[in-house]
């Protein structure tokens, strides 16, 4: 059985409907027929060989599992020892591999590694139910089912924590916060008042949704003066979002990243800022107020985008850009700060490294036209 669309929901309902895959996941112990079974591959070899942890191909040892998805790793196929090897069905040894090793074949095997992690995951997680003693829950808050509450989380008034939640130590809810079914908010994560959160997302540590955009305002004696910040953020679903990022709620209305959004690590993201549908954004960028950015953009490591301007889907920006003015182009591909389009700037940036060739040439010509002129 293979799932197009994998979900926690998905993989458990499989699991324990098949009780043996889940009591041997549980045990950190199963076979090749059984991963086979999980990530639909052809088995080659032992149908009974047993692993129980994941390696590198280069550093696989009995009853490990590990994969060859990169060509450039083939030499280690022929050297591991590793019990199972997830690999390509049109893969073709070279030369003989361990006689140990069971050979798992599917269609990609960066996928069926994914798929069968997702799975262990899933059952990893669907372990931790019940709220610790040491959680401090309102009264007027609403928990769901098969919900976990780690130590020393605070669920604010009215809050609502729906089914499969998972809420790690030391996680703060803020008052009417709503937390979606299956989402797991990491240790250390920080939901301001009235913010909104899907389903089946993940919220790593260290995490603050909600907290003031940046908004002050000159008086008549020149000092700054904070304007309240009255909004909130929505997540939508199966958003996932990197360690130590920071989201500012809105001024008024919402700050909005939309369903499939994936943010790395550090990144700012100001008030006000709506992110499109499955756009992946690389850590250390940061996104200021009132921006719209399409869906299905990928932004690289370090790129400031100024506030107020929209970038139109799919577009492609390059790590370290400043984009400092909108994006209309759907598909465009851009580099540099200010960025512009990416071949113009490769071709520029020829130019460029070539600029102390080309002055030297200018003063060359400089010296011999004065040269020239003396003698005459």
């Amino acid at each position: 059985m293979l799932f197009k669309k994998l979900t926690v929901k998905n993989y458990l309902s499989f699991l324990f409907t098949n009780y043996r895959f889940a009591y041997l996941w549980d045990i950190m112990n199963f076979t090749a027929k059984q991963i086979a079974d999980i990530i639909n591959g052809t088995i080659e070899g032992n149908e009974n060989a047993t692993v129980s942890k994941v390696s590198k191909i280069e550093e696989g040892k009995p009853g490990t599992i590990t994969f060859l998805g990169n060509p450039a790793y083939e030499p280690y196929i022929y050297t591991t020892e590793a019990s199972i090897i997830i690999v390509a069905h049109n893969f073709k040894p070279e030369k003989e591999i361990n006689a140990e090793s069971t050979l798992i074949r599917v269609e990609n095997p960066h996928l069926a590694l994914a798929q069968l992690l997702q799975a262990y995951q899933a059952i990893k997680e669907q372990k931790k139910r019940g709220i610790h003693p040491t959680a401090v829950i309102a009264q007027s808050a609403t928990i769901g089912e098969d919900v976990y509450i780690g130590p020393f989380v605070v669920v604010s008034d009215n809050a609502t924590i729906q089914n499969g939640a998972k809420l790690e130590a030391h996680a703060f809810i803020g008052e009417n916060v709503s937390i979606g079914e299956n989402t797991v908010i990491n240790t250390g994560v920080k939901v301001y008042d009235d913010c909104v959160i899907g389903k089946e997302c993940v919220i790593h540590a260290g995490v603050i949704i909600g907290s003031d955009g940046f908004g002050f305002a000159p008086n008549s004696e020149n000092n700054y003066q904070k304007v309240p910040q009255i909004g909130n953020v929505i997540i939508e679903d199966h958003v996932e979002i990197g360690a130590n990022t920071t989201i500012d709620r809105a001024t008024l209305g919402s700050t909005i990243i939309k369903k499939g959004v994936k943010l790395d690590n550090l990144i700012q993201i100001a008030h006000n800022v709506v992110i499109g549908e499955n756009t992946v954004i690389a850590a250390q960028t940061g996104i200021a107020g009132s921006a719209k950015i399409g869906k299905n953009c990928m932004i690289g490591g370090q790129v400031g985008i100024v506030g107020h301007i929209e970038i139109a889907d799919e577009v492609k920006i390059a790590a370290q850009s400043g984009i400092g003015s909108s994006i209309k182009k759907k598909g465009e591909i851009v580099q540099g700060s200010p960025a512009f389009n990416i071949g113009d700037y490769k071709r520029a940036y020829v130019g460029f490294r070539k600029l102390p060739q080309i002055l030297d040439q200018l003063n060359q010509i400089q010296k011999d036209l004065k040269d020239t002129i003396t003698n005459e």
